[in-house]
């Protein structure tokens, strides 16, 4: 779920704090109202953030959810420099910085009405910190030993060594939730509980409806402790397709769309109502290829060969491929990680486009070339399938791209499309021989840790093309313990050549970020991390509101 802008930094003390924040709520000039509708291609797989894994989900939790603190917008990872309060309304850290107590804000509620307490964190921890829930967020709180409740507005998060990125992860990495409502369900079954579905949370947009496949809604909270979203309601419309989503956009059935293609600009503009929005993202997408046999323990029998990993890189056009897809508005792929992250290397050289070369090198390797065009080891053909998620026009269109350029080196290959939770679902089971992944990173060296990390490989991580180098964990696990920031950089480079050189996937994009939005709607902060962080602070002017704005609240809220 993000390219960076550079912002301002306000400083914050490291060893204690306290701290306030004005909220940013409404006035009475009629700065607050309207509808937002929010146009998906992509369903939600969850809305519970401990088992969420799509990033709609991820959207709408993040406003019924609240952190105890939020990072600042220059994503700094290190200390607790820029991040500001949420349910904590201060905090201090212990002398030995082994541990950090935090203060919650008395006045924060639960939707149902009923106070956050320091129970709901500790029980927030445990929930993912147990691998019965299957939580992706579990290995990124391993530092964290224990949650403990000094008395119920102040809970203790413990450490089992002191890190840089200690209150990162007790603040970035942890949704706080109310154990009243979810403390009953069996971990291993809160995906699919019925109550995991109708979230009751503590942001500043409550939870009303989830319609599978068609709606999701929002309202405001009314009463919210951190002050009334500017907006009445926000409202995400499934569609079958991005094509179908664009369509309701220009059909005035909705006012934002996020994944504007740069061969859509010009159409999406022409009638005057819309204008282009860029926003940052830290996401890059990557054709990965499993080092392990489909579902299988030993070596892929065709990428476990760093030498056909290699050929097949230097057998694509990629350059070509991102000006057929994405036009002028295209960002290379620079290796393992999006070219705006603060650790971004790149002047790392990949794997250049010669044909002849990755012949030559797929020779060497034993893969001779067959009267049928295709290549074999022994018995073995140079075969192997492609899946893609069809909800995703940029990666269907690198597909058959992607196809057709492996054909002149002998490679034949198949592509599996599917729809987006069956992707999801084969992606985590390792159930693919390469696969067409786009992926969102975390600011920190952690991030790619999630994902290249030896120790991601398995139920729980996300390195789902099982990429192994112990010197790459080396490397990312230093960039983790260090305190200075151009050392952590210079880890993670070195961290990043060596994913390259080992080539287990070939970089394609960054994904471009742009979305197409009515101009009646003004948004703020679209932050790195996630263009919808400040989603509370968007706002729909009065003098420019249709009639989908006068609906009200509805009932119930308080």
């Amino acid at each position: 779920m993000r390219t960076r802008l550079a912002f301002a930094l306000t400083a914050f003390a490291l060893a204690a704090c306290s701290r306030s924040e004005t909220p940013a709520a409404g006035d009475a000039k009629g700065d607050t109202g309207g509808t937002l509708v929010i146009a998906t291609a992509g369903d939600a797989d969850a809305l519970l953030p401990p088992v969420i894994t799509g990033v709609t989900g991820r959207q709408v939790a993040d406003q019924v959810f609240d952190r105890l603190a939020e990072i600042g917008p220059d994503l700094n990872t290190i200390g607790d420099e820029g991040f500001t309060p949420r349910l904590a309304k201060s905090w201090s850290w212990a002398p030995d910085s082994l541990s950090i107590a935090f203060a919650l804000d008395p006045a924060a509620r639960w939707h149902d009405g009923r106070p956050v307490r320091a129970g709901d964190v500790r029980f927030s921890f445990a929930l993912i910190k147990d691998p019965k829930t299957g939580s992706t967020t579990t290995p990124l709180v391993a530092n964290v030993d224990s949650v403990t409740v000094r008395d119920s507005l102040t809970p203790v998060f413990w450490f089992a060594t002191r890190s840089p990125e200690q209150f990162y992860d007790a603040t970035y990495q942890l949704y706080v939730v109310p154990e009243h409502v979810y403390g009953s369900v069996a971990h291993e079954a809160l995906k699919t509980a019925d109550v995991a579905r109708t979230p009751v949370g503590s942001g500043r947009f409550r939870f009303v409806r989830w319609d599978p496949g068609s709606r999701i809604e929002l309202v405001a909270d009314t009463a919210n402790y951190r002050g009334r979203a500017k907006l009445d309601r926000v409202i995400w419309t499934i569609a079958a397709d991005p094509q179908a989503a664009l369509t309701r956009l220009q059909a005035g059935e909705a006012d934002f769309y996020e994944l504007l293609l740069a061969s859509q600009v010009a159409d999406v503009t022409k009638g005057g109502t819309l204008r282009v929005l860029p926003y940052p993202a830290l996401q890059y997408a990557f054709m990965g290829m499993n080092q392990r046999a489909r579902k299988g323990q030993g070596p892929h029998p065709v990428f476990g060969d760093p030498m056909v990993r290699r050929a097949l890189s230097m057998a694509v056009d990629r350059a070509g491929m991102l000006r057929n897809v994405y036009d002028s508005l295209g960002k290379p792929g620079r290796g393992p990680f999006p070219a705006a992250l603060g650790s971004a290397d790149t002047t790392i050289a990949l794997p250049p486009f010669d044909t002849s070369a990755a012949r030559a090198l797929l020779d060497s390797a034993g893969w001779r070339a067959g009267t049928d065009g295709v290549r074999r080891k022994g018995a073995t053909p140079l075969r192997f399938t492609i899946l893609v998620p069809a909800s995703s026009t940029p990666r269907m269109r690198y597909a058959v791209l992607l196809q057709e350029q492996f054909k002149h080196v002998g490679a034949q290959v198949e592509l599996e499309q599917v729809d987006f939770p069956t992707f999801l679902s084969r992606q985590g089971a390792h159930d693919f021989d390469a696969i067409l992944a786009a992926i969102g990173t975390d600011p920190n060296p952690g991030g790619a840790k999630q994902f290249w990390h030896s120790a991601a490989i398995g139920k729980g991580g996300s390195n789902d093309i099982s990429y192994a180098n112990p010197r790459v964990d080396a490397l990312l696990d230093s960039a983790s313990a260090t305190y200075s920031a151009s050392q952590a950089k210079r880890y993670m480079g070195e961290a990043y050549r060596q994913i390259v050189a080992d080539a287990p996937a070939i970089w394609l994009y960054d994904v471009a970020t742009m979305g197409a939005l009515h101009k009646r709607v003004h948004p703020a902060g679209l932050r790195a991390d996630g263009w919808w962080a400040d989603l509370p602070d968007w706002s729909i002017p009065a003098g420019e509101r249709i009639a989908r704005d006068q609906a009200g609240l509805g009932a119930g809220n308080r």
